[in-house]
């Protein structure tokens, strides 16, 4: 712990900076692994419900669906309750248009924040280093005579610990916001088959 504060403390207050955000960011990441964890389940109950709509039992099947554990869930469940109802298929569409951007709005919240982070953060160590190589030669400059190796080297490592900050930060976050960002996207693409099925049991049965 001692030997953190110290690396602390050497790189400055963007170093400090980037440890906050490091703490957030893992808090983030934490959060999301949380909330996405279950939205890819229920495979086999959608399929039970499909199974019941083709066979034109559509109360079991949106029975099956009741629950709405999962985006994908409910979005099915939704547009099951059109069919039923009898509501136009472009009102329909809208609607569900609507609720899907609303349910992948929700899964995608924070994922933008780590990806700015994963870009920032370089950055942020990268100033940090030309800020403190520049500190190196004026110390440098102003101790004319008794410059010396050992001096130079002490301030470059300094200088350049702050990129080796920013990328032990961005890395986490980039590798995060990629792999998150995938699931979501599997989940829009979960909804749209899933529908897509519906959409075409029902026709069938027409």
């Amino acid at each position: 712990m001692a030997g953190l504060l110290e690396v602390m403390v050497a790189g400055g207050p963007i170093v400090m900076i980037l440890a906050v955000l490091s703490l957030v960011s893992l808090t983030v990441i934490a959060a999301k692994v949380l909330q996405l964890s279950g939205v890819l389940a229920g495979d086999t109950i959608r399929e039970k419900a499909l199974a019941h709509w083709s066979q034109g039992d559509k109360t079991a099947a949106m029975a099956e669906l009741e629950p709405g554990k999962s985006a994908v869930d409910r979005l099915l469940h939704q547009a099951m309750t059109g069919l039923r109802s009898g509501l136009p298929r472009t009102l329909l569409d809208a609607d569900l248009e609507w609720r899907g951007n609303a349910e992948i709005a929700i899964l995608n919240k924070n994922i933008r924040f780590l990806e700015l982070t994963a870009m920032v953060s370089p950055l942020m160590g990268l100033l940090g280093t030309v800020l403190g190589m520049i500190q190196s030669f004026q110390e440098l400059a102003l101790a004319e005579g008794a410059a010396n190796a050992s001096l130079l080297a002490s301030g470059i490592w300094q200088a350049l610990l702050t990129t080796a900050v920013g990328l032990v930060v961005a890395i986490p976050a980039a590798i995060a916001a990629t792999l998150l960002a995938a699931r979501v996207e599997t989940v829009a693409n979960r909804i749209e088959a899933s529908i897509g099925r519906l959409y075409a049991i029902e026709d069938r049965l027409s």
